[in-house]
């Protein structure tokens, strides 16, 4: 018997083996199964522990993945869970129709703005009859946790992260992010790469500038902050007045026969310090088609509707209701109030940019409340 026939018997007469009763070419197949896994482990690099490992081997290269197969599933994700209206990943709310479709919290706040200034009622630009609103439309939590686990590259550093943690990577830990020198307080203007940051105030000229020089520095920055604080030492001084009222205002939409995109809008008639008011405003300054402009803003007007016997000198200001997130910037505005001149011109609600002016056409109402004080003379 050949020392090949030995080895078979011996390893089919094995009591116990799990491979008694295998013929011949089943046990060679494991055998060369066993290697195979062996030598692939080799390949990939698996690190074995044990006295035969070498430290001063050089390590073994790891099997290199094809470019482009391991974005496939990402790319995929990305083009499933993008907004039907600008086709990106959305960064904050999602939004989605009856029938699944998903869109951003800006694509759909600005579809909705859209159809009330053309009256027109709201579809999904995907389903195209599909009706949306804030009351048909739900956000959709499963799509909002996914997208924020998908990766995406750092502004600063271009590595890649999920986009739950980029925002604290950005602000805490990139080495790359964009910082301040701490000795802007007294006018250093430079801005740069966090760890160049050592580097630049180991070598800042301004500890060292002279008092003259250092004066001349603060006199313009201070001239800056005190533009800054004057809006609030104002609304401080308006405190101090004796008449003071406020109220919650709700703006309504409507429109003339003249232009249909024209949008306007008007409050109830309320009352304020003895004094019956009406508050009125409108989109783009009555351009004749807003819905045609990307920049949007609103601009209103003060009435008082009261019959007064003297001259009313009156501070007045918006800001946002107790319910709202839009963003409004204080701004005080005066005028004298007379049976001849009982209406404002029209000042702009000072909202902060385009993005805000569409959260509030996209309202059934505006919602603000006015603050009104009387000058006493």
């Amino acid at each position: 018997m050949s020392s090949l026939e030995e080895r078979d018997v011996g390893v089919a007469a094995a009591p116990g083996s799990s491979s008694a009763g295998l013929g011949v070419g089943a046990v060679g197949a494991a055998v060369e199964a066993v290697a195979g896994v062996a030598a692939m482990q080799e390949d990939v690099g698996i690190r074995r522990e044990g006295p035969e490992a070498d430290p001063d081997e050089p390590p073994k290269k790891r099997v290199r993945i094809p470019e482009g197969e391991s974005g496939k599933l990402e790319e995929r994700l990305y083009s499933v869970l993008c907004c039907t209206v600008c086709l990106d990943l959305p960064k904050a709310s999602v939004y989605q129709c009856t029938n699944g479709h998903l869109m951003c919290a800006g694509c759909f706040i600005h579809l909705l703005a859209d159809s009330r200034l053309k009256e027109e009622q709201a579809t999904c630009p995907n389903c195209s009859r599909c009706e949306i609103s804030k009351n048909l439309c739900c956000r959709n939590l499963a799509v909002e946790k996914a997208v924020s686990e998908l990766p995406t590259d750092c502004t600063f550093c271009l590595k890649q992260f999920p986009r739950s943690s980029l925002e604290r990577h950005q602000k805490e830990e990139c080495q790359d992010r964009v910082t301040q020198c701490k000795y802007k307080r007294i006018g250093c203007p430079w801005q740069g790469p966090f760890h160049e940051l050592p580097a630049h105030e180991s070598e800042c000229s301004h500890p060292t500038k002279t008092g003259t020089e250092l004066m001349g520095i603060l006199g313009e920055m201070d001239q800056n902050h005190r533009r800054d604080t004057q809006l609030y030492n104002s609304i401080f001084s308006l405190l101090c007045y004796e008449k003071i009222g406020f109220t919650e205002v709700q703006f309504r939409p409507y429109r003339t026969d003249d232009f249909i995109t024209r949008l306007y809008y008007e409050t109830p008639r309320f009352t304020v310090l003895n004094q019956t008011w009406v508050l009125k405003a409108r989109v783009n300054d009555s351009e004749r088609n807003p819905n045609l402009s990307c920049k949007r803003t609103l601009s209103f007007q003060l009435i008082l509707k009261s019959k007064v016997n003297s001259a009313l000198e009156c501070s007045f200001l918006l800001l946002k209701g107790p319910y709202d997130d839009v963003r409004i910037k204080p701004v005080i505005y005066h005028h004298s109030f007379s049976n001849d001149t009982n209406e404002t011109d029209y000042v702009p609600l000072p909202i902060s940019d385009s993005v805000e002016c569409n959260k509030l056409l996209a309202a059934k109402n505006i919602n603000l409340r006015l603050f009104i004080f009387q000058v006493q003379k």
